[in-house]
């Protein structure tokens, strides 16, 4: 059987191994949280990059639309187009005496 002294020894031995290992969990703890804090910011700033990415994508796909020569020749024609007669104003009815 173990002495005192031998109990005693191994006893303080575990502490110090418990201590340690507790101070690891607590460090490896803060660690895992600061990992995840940047997780997620990199995860926002990949969907924000994604999402500028396709409306620039999306005004890029679409052309400037060519005005074609008979809708050019169409617009002068309209502009050429006299304005709509205005209409006379009603004529005052005599006032009875």
């Amino acid at each position: 059987m173990a002495t005192v002294k031998q109990i005693q020894f191994r006893l303080r031995l575990a502490k110090k191994t418990l201590t340690r290992a507790s101070k690891e969990v607590t460090a490896t703890k803060a660690r895992i949280k600061k990992l995840e804090t940047q997780l997620t910011r990199a995860k926002a700033a990949e969907a924000k990059a994604k999402k500028a990415a396709a409306k620039k994508t999306a005004a890029k796909k679409k052309p400037a639309k060519k005005a074609t020569a008979r809708k050019t020749a169409a617009k002068k024609t309209a502009a050429k187009k006299k304005p709509a007669a205005k209409k006379k104003p009603a004529a005052r009815k005599a006032k009875k005496k």
